[in-house]
């Protein structure tokens, strides 16, 4: 069989990708907040329920009620009031556009199969949450057919394999497949296939082909309008190529002209969408959040603990130094996937929330790989030309792969990946470990966590609140005696336990207190926050704490404790507190215990 590696390659890969979204971690049938419909995707979705079922594209009133049922969390923010009155959808329609024929599947099947056609319950989390991995198998398929043209059979291959098993694209179309990163590859892996054919054979249909792409993608994610580089680069590697391609465009511009109309036909769907809502033609729908053009996150969105791209699918690595050999060997495809990787990269880290939310790494780059796959290739074809460099690149290949489905089941049911949170010191203490003790969770919060032996421990001071008559006005009994601190909305700070202390005394303090919980919170940026400080005089000299609820389920009493190590600033005491860190839900706390010791 022709090219029969590739093909055997991208079955397995399919089936791989089949096999977790139906038996690993199988969104459609998971509840609130993971279920295939919540956070980003339901906002992408409402769309599609607000015009098909409830006739409310205006006031979107359903909303409320879909959230009290289904509770997909952020679902009623996914939509924000407009100075108009109606509501205004903080997403574009794109998405919806490549959800319709999944919705209309499920909502012919709902009601025969006995469920609620109301766009939320089990069939469509089923179609969203299938459609989205045929989505991706099919967008892996023309992934293959684009690098046949220029790579060998075995190398593409290894390509398919590497992007499969070895990157978090795994994570963005098994799992989370419904998010854009993986509609978008398919639809990037699918305009250089029209691209290549249409230079082949130009025709007026090929050109609409081109056109409806670009304007999808850009009406799936506005910046993906940088896609129109693909057909005008594609294949220019020189002065005299750029010189033909002008005389092209000048021969064929009848074409290009219907490749621009169906563009922005497809975009105009935004634009007749808000004057329908609104009443203006354009509307900034993320509101507070934007871009910093001159200041962009290249190093963090690169290199960053919390979500670098290159910290966490590393493989990715070989891509860019695949632009080297795509340079040397095959320059007419490396003008259009530099220039475009370049301004792609620029774009997405000028977002100032760089990290995109709850990312496994740096999901904001999956849909490029359909472009950087080409550079991959390259390096992949590099490497394997001598026994000793396809050896090591394959035990590197190896590695990653095994790095990146480490990480997955991390973010999924190990348990141990911290989406949003990670930093330096926790991410080296639980690196391709299936276990962690519990402390180790401090180090999301601080970078000191003393495991050693204490000596010489010293009490400084106990307080058991049974003085603190305005706790109660609490809704949780005290933990010990008559009182203890309650903190809530309203009370947001402990007042603080200060105690005298000297370089002298030793080298760390341990601060521990009881703490008991009505409800966990589960916003990270609203747990309660147990804080240790040194001051000298009235200056803040150092600080340490950690997230209580990190430790605590609902209606728990736990006992927990920091350790902070002595400050090598001059400081003359010690403050210990806590704060609610503006949440509103009861904690109570009592017996507070301030030591010091020696290592």
């Amino acid at each position: 069989m022709k090219n029969h590696l590739s093909i055997y390659a991208w079955l397995v890969a399919a089936a791989f990708l089949l096999a977790v979204n139906l038996f690993y971690y199988p969104k459609w049938k998971l509840p609130g907040a993971e279920a295939a419909i919540s956070w980003d995707v339901s906002g992408y979705y409402f769309y599609l329920p607000a015009i098909f079922i409830y006739k409310d594209l205006k006031k979107v009133g359903f909303r409320e009620d879909v959230h009290q049922k289904y509770q997909p969390a952020g679902s009623p923010y996914q939509a924000f009031q407009h100075e108009s009155g109606n509501y205004v959808m903080k997403y574009s329609a794109g998405m919806a556009v490549q959800y319709l024929p999944f919705f209309l599947v499920a909502h012919a099947l709902a009601a025969p199969l006995g469920y609620p056609a109301d766009g939320f319950s089990r069939p469509y989390q089923v179609a969203i949450s299938l459609g989205s991995v045929l989505v991706a198998i099919l967008g892996l398929w023309f992934m293959r057919w684009v690098l046949l043209q220029y790579f060998k059979d075995r190398v593409v291959a290894v390509t398919l394999l590497i992007l499969v098993f070895a990157t978090n694209y795994l994570d963005y179309s098994a799992i989370n497949g419904a998010m854009t990163h993986n509609y978008l590859f398919t639809l990037y892996a699918l305009l250089i296939w029209a691209t290549i054919k249409f230079y082949e054979r130009p025709t007026y249909f090929k050109a609409l082909a081109i056109g409806l792409l670009i304007g999808l993608a850009a009406l799936t994610r506005p910046t993906e309008l940088i896609a129109v580089l693909i057909p005008v680069l594609w294949g220019v590697g020189s002065g005299r190529q750029a010189r033909e391609r002008l005389a092209f465009f000048g021969r064929h511009w009848t074409q290009l002209g219907v490749a621009v109309v169906a563009c922005i036909a497809v975009g105009s769907i935004q634009l007749f969408y808000w004057k329908y809502v609104s009443g203006d033609w354009i509307v900034y729908s993320y509101q507070d959040q934007g871009f910093s053009w001159l200041k962009p996150h290249i190093r963090n969105g690169l290199f960053s603990y919390r979500a670098g791209w290159l910290m966490y699918t590393p493989v990715m690595g070989f891509a860019l130094l695949g632009f080297i050999t795509l340079f040397r060997q095959q320059r007419p495809l490396f003008w259009a996937t530099f220039l475009f990787s370049l301004l792609f990269i620029y774009i997405a880290f000028a977002w100032d929330i760089w990290w995109y939310g709850g990312s496994l790494g740096q999901r904001s780059m999956v849909q490029a790989y359909a472009v950087l796959a080409v550079p991959l290739a390259s390096f992949v074809a590099w490497a394997g030309r001598r026994s000793w460099t396809a050896y090591l690149f394959a035990a590197f290949c190896l590695f990653f792969a095994y790095a990146n489905l480490w990480w997955t089941h991390q973010a999924h049911r190990g348990g141990l990946f911290a989406s949003e949170q990670m930093n330096r010191p926790y991410f080296q203490r639980i690196f391709l470990r299936n276990e962690a003790p519990e402390d180790v969770s401090k180090l999301l919060d601080t970078d000191e966590l003393f495991e050693g032996e204490r000596k010489n421990i010293k009490l400084l001071k106990e307080e058991n609140f049974e003085s603190d008559t305005s706790a109660y006005q609490c809704p949780l009994p005290p933990i010990e005696g008559q009182h203890s601190l309650c903190l809530d909305g309203e009370r947001q700070y402990s007042l603080p336990v200060e105690v005298p202390l000297s370089p002298a005394d030793g080298q760390w303090v341990r601060a521990e207190a009881t703490f008991r919980c009505q409800y966990k919170e589960w916003n990270f940026w609203q747990m309660t926050q147990f804080i240790v400080r040194f001051v000298n005089g009235e200056e803040v000299v150092k600080e340490r704490a950690i997230r209580v609820y990190r430790f605590l389920d609902s209606g728990e009493t736990k006992r927990l404790y920091i350790d902070s190590e002595f400050p090598e600033q001059p400081f003359d005491k010690v403050m210990v507190f806590c704060w609610n860190a503006d949440g509103g839900k009861p904690m109570v706390v009592d017996k507070v215990r301030v030591e010091v010791f020696e290592e």
